[in-house]
């Protein structure tokens, strides 16, 4: 009688009990016990990959809200915090991020490709307003209430989005109010400096109005 042994191979996931053979008088065994450790191999290599293009991922959505104002004075372990739960999306060439006009649910990171920002007019050719690009970010007015978005924003190329939202933004002021208080601190920062920009360029625009045509002031 062949003697049998069993012994048990702890793997990720799974436990398998393998009947070790004498071999050499049953070929056939050590090929399928070959075939079963070559499965178990591409099995955790598969879950490996995963779990690395994640921790890649987690990574490099860190070091991109780094980059960004509203995100860049916080500590490490804060960034970490956010980053958990932002949202990555994908958009093709053409494809609208959001519309002009309707609510807005959050802001929006570039993490790759270009985006552009563009006006409708009525019973005109649509405006471009700026063409935006890896590192740049837009729609944080959202973060502060559901107003209407004030421009489409379209995909121009193959893009990846990190998306910020404001339910994650309330959510995280509920659980740690010390970080939510300065991302709204923050938040209204930059919101304060914008303006003031736009009031700035509207003001050297009228100027320049009043030069060209002096009863334009009137």
């Amino acid at each position: 009688m062949v003697k049998v042994k069993e012994k048990i191979v702890l793997t990720p996931l799974l436990q398998i009990k393998i009947l070790t053979f004498p071999l050499s008088r049953y070929p056939f065994i050590r090929t399928a016990g070959g075939l079963l450790r070559r499965i178990i191999t591409m099995r955790d290599s598969f879950w490996s990959n995963i779990f690395k293009r994640e921790d890649q991922m987690r990574k490099t959505i860190v070091d991109r809200l780094k980059g960004v104002p509203l995100f860049a004075d916080l500590s490490d372990r804060d960034v970490e915090k956010i980053a958990q739960i932002t949202h990555v999306r994908t958009f093709e060439p053409g494809e609208t991020v959001f519309y002009q006009g309707e609510s807005g649910a959050g802001m929006y990171i570039i993490e790759s490709g270009l985006v552009s920002i563009v006006l409708n007019l009525p019973n005109e050719d649509p405006l471009k307003l700026t063409d935006l690009e890896e590192g740049d970010f837009f729609g944080e007015l959202a973060l502060l209430d559901e107003s209407a978005r004030s421009a489409d924003a379209i995909a121009q190329t193959p893009c990846t989005l990190i998306g910020f939202f404001r339910p994650d933004l309330l959510n995280l002021l509920e659980r740690t109010p010390r970080l939510g208080a300065h991302l709204l601190l923050e938040l209204s920062r930059i919101v304060s400096t914008r303006l003031r920009s736009s009031n700035n360029e509207i003001q050297q625009l009228k100027v320049r109005l009043v030069r060209r045509d002096p009863e334009a002031s009137s």
